[in-house]
């Protein structure tokens, strides 16, 4: 037995007007074709579900029962008719997203509020990790996207790499603040906030220093360059920073609060990624939203090189 959608719709109408002509107009259907659907689902079921006289339909019991199952499964696929037509219009589902520390606190939380927005089904588990943690949660498919520092490439993973360009922050009173460029020679022996000896961002800054004679004072190692941003407000250091904390600053601090952000020379670059799964399919929601963050990277960008062509 094959018991088809439009066999159960054809019955419960039938059963609710509680007349063959009536169904037929209510489904845009002829009478005969619905007489026959009603035939051909009793000999399906082997069970009379009307009595006939004198041309009206009586429902038999079974029939009272049939319509309640019947209720039941077109409920369900009504419902997920409708629950996929809110996926489909990004409005319901899952997205999970690991991000590093540098975009964690107000970047990508800036950008996923407004991607939230009339989507109040979506739901969300949004991480922050350090970026060797999230390359091993996108490539085991555990999350559908990851924002972080660019991983060496592999198989089970999709990227989309950035080299963004890493600024100086100084106190806005600094004598520096005036110069449109901040060169080691300039920096030659102030405190200075860097990252850990074996990030990239460290060995390249320290590499700039070496080869311009300047010296390089490392008062401050740190692990992201999210604390260094109260170090340099308060007056204790100066930082080559990577572009999102710097951007982040810009975006949260008042106006009367802001840190000078001015380009450094030569350039280093901190490279991030846009990471999904290699081997899986991505979601509507986790294409729209890497569209979204797509487009937020390429916007830090223009407004960063505005901030800086405007010294």
């Amino acid at each position: 037995m094959q018991l088809t959608f439009r066999q159960m719709l054809t019955f419960r109408e039938v059963m609710r007007s509680g007349s063959i002509t009536e169904a037929a107009r209510t489904l845009g259907r002829t009478q005969p074709a619905v007489s026959t659907m009603i035939q051909t689902l009793e000999d399906q079921l082997d069970l009379r579900l009307f009595l006939r006289s004198q041309g009206k339909l009586t429902p038999t019991p079974e029939a009272w029962f049939f319509l309640e199952e019947c209720d039941e499964i077109l409920a369900r696929v009504e419902r997920t008719e409708r629950t996929m037509g809110r996926v489909g219009a990004l409005q319901s589902g899952k997205l999970k997203i690991a991000c590093h520390p540098a975009a964690s606190s107000v970047f990508l939380p800036r950008l996923l509020t407004r991607f939230l927005e009339g989507k109040d089904d979506l739901q969300v588990s949004f991480i922050m990790r350090s970026s060797d943690v999230i390359e091993d949660l996108i490539g085991s498919q555990q999350f559908d996207i990851g924002f972080s520092e660019t991983p060496i490439p592999r198989a089970s993973i999709r990227q989309v790499d950035y080299a963004l360009e890493c600024v100086c922050v100084l106190s806005p009173d600094d004598p520096l603040a005036s110069r449109d460029e901040i060169t080691p020679a300039d920096l030659d022996g102030r405190p200075m906030a860097v990252l850990f000896d074996q990030h990239g961002t460290a060995i390249r800054t320290e590499a700039a220093f070496r080869d311009s004679g300047a010296r390089f004072n490392k008062r401050l190692e740190l692990r992201t360059f999210l604390p260094g941003i109260q170090f340099v407000t308060a007056g204790v250091c100066v930082m080559v920073s990577d572009m999102i904390t710097a951007y982040s600053h810009l975006m949260q601090a008042p106006d009367g609060a802001r840190l000078a952000i001015r380009r450094f020379r030569p350039r280093i670059t901190n490279s991030v990624s846009i990471l999904t799964p290699g081997y899986a399919t991505q979601s509507l929601p986790a294409r729209a939203f890497i569209a979204d963050l797509q487009g937020a990277v390429m916007q830090m960008q223009t407004e960063i090189e505005q901030v800086l062509a405007t010294r």
